[in-house]
């Protein structure tokens, strides 16, 4: 649940009414205002490229990468047919804002979807959708249909020359199909596994067609840029950094749930946001981008402001927004054997490196857990971890590295204690 939101996703949405995410309301909190200015005043391809561009908007899937540089590159006198696709294939540990977004306001992810597409000239669209969700699913379905019907979708709309038709897929719960290019493989109906790049996905995409993909945040942010331009966002945030995000808030926090705040946030006012420490308890470390980016102690994250370039010096990612706070009461090498965990069940096996070397990675910190470990151990898991990062072909490899690579480098001696003392740690509950 969405506890807190300001400035653009979910500005003016009444998350009590359990009709918030109809086209009604939507339109009352001014939707498809950006879609009508487009198509009435004839704003052209390369001016709404432009504005995405003065934005600032970085890729809220992970990546950062900047949205507006991201559709240019799409060929927009390609002669034959262009797909827009939207990953919503939410399945990192501790994300959860994506499914909020389709749940609760999904038109604006729709009006984002369309604005796109008329950028770039594309006339079909596909929203990945988690296959763990098929209630969100079903509510984008219905929500599809409205808009559909409203004549925001199809042939013609508004009465322009411009159409575009826009298609839920539902997923079946794989983390490797939030990879992109294992997401396309997906949709088209093969087993999911990352292809190799290049070529992109720009040259190269779903059904070998030009593609561009983004996040359902992205995509959701993109009518109010239109709307109230794209330096009014940019403001929003900090240079480098504009507008806001959407933080997934979990972990050892009064109020866990999505908080959508301005870039550049100091840590600690999305801390008193979510009613401080659990239980008065003080805080340990913060995992600040999903289970992927590697954990930073207390004392750093307390300094950091919550944007993609402070939290990279401070030797971590914003990724996806994800944050997991824990107390002082977690022991970290528990905390990493679920972590590893997860990464040796989600690899797709397609890679060497990863199939076996996540393996390894579990195996390893499990038995430190439980007291066999032996002091090799640590070095062992160094020399595996760079067996792994850099040798695959999508980055889940070095997704699985990049959390012991951080438990080790700030919290090295709670692993050392366990292998002198051969203590077994408590089972996870």
């Amino acid at each position: 649940m969405t506890v807190y939101a300001t400035g653009v996703i979910f500005d003016d949405v009444n998350f009590e009414d359990p009709n918030c995410w109809r086209i009604d309301q939507y339109v009352k909190r001014g939707g498809y205002a950006a879609l009508k200015k487009i198509l009435s005043e004839n704003i052209t391809q390369d001016e709404i490229i432009a504005q995405m561009k003065t934005s600032g908007l970085r890729g809220r899937g992970g990546a950062g990468f900047p949205t507006g540089l991201k559709w240019s590159f799409m060929p927009r006198s390609f002669p034959g047919q262009k797909y827009l696709v939207c990953n919503t294939d939410e399945g990192e540990p501790g994300t959860f804002k994506d499914l909020d977004i389709i749940v609760s306001n999904p038109h604006a992810l729709i009006e984002g979807m369309i604005i796109g597409a008329y950028a770039m000239g594309i006339t079909v669209g596909y929203n990945y959708i988690h296959g763990e969700v098929f209630e969100a699913y079903q509510r984008f379905e219905e929500a599809l249909e409205e808009a559909r019907k409203a004549g925001f979708l199809g042939d013609k709309i508004l009465g322009s020359e411009f159409s575009f038709e826009l298609h839920a897929h539902h997923g079946y719960g794989a983390y490797i199909c939030g990879e992109e290019t294992a997401l396309l493989e997906s949709l088209e109906g093969k087993k999911g596994q990352p292809r190799f790049k290049p070529p992109f996905p720009a040259s190269y995409g779903l059904y070998g067609k030009p593609t561009t993909i983004n996040n359902t945040e992205t995509f959701a942010s993109v009518p109010y840029i239109i709307r109230e331009g794209g330096q009014k966002f940019l403001e929003l945030g900090k240079p480098n950094n504009g507008g806001t995000k959407l933080f997934s808030v979990s972990g050892h926090v009064n109020r866990p749930g999505n908080y959508e705040v301005p870039l550049g946030m100091p840590f600690s006012e999305l801390l008193e946001l979510c009613g401080g420490m659990r239980d008065g308890k003080k805080l340990k470390a913060v995992i600040p981008g999903g289970s992927s980016s590697p954990v930073l102690p207390a004392d750093i994250m307390m300094q950091c402001t919550m944007d993609y370039d402070s939290i990279a010096k401070a030797g971590s990612m914003l990724g996806s927004g994800a944050v997991i706070v824990m107390d002082e009461t977690v022991n970290m090498v528990q905390a990493l054997e679920r972590l590893s965990y997860f990464y040796f069940e989600e690899s797709c096996g397609q890679c060497t490196p990863c199939r076996e070397g996540t393996g390894w990675l579990y195996r390893i910190v499990h038995r430190i857990a439980q007291g066999h470990g032996v002091p090799e151990d640590l070095e062992l898991l160094d020399s595996v971890g760079n067996n792994i990062a850099g040798r695959t072909i999508c980055a889940l490899g070095d997704a699985a590295v990049f959390p012991v690579r951080g438990m080790l480098k700030h919290f090295r001696s709670e692993f050392e204690y366990l292998i002198e003392h051969k203590t077994a740690l408590q089972a996870w509950v």
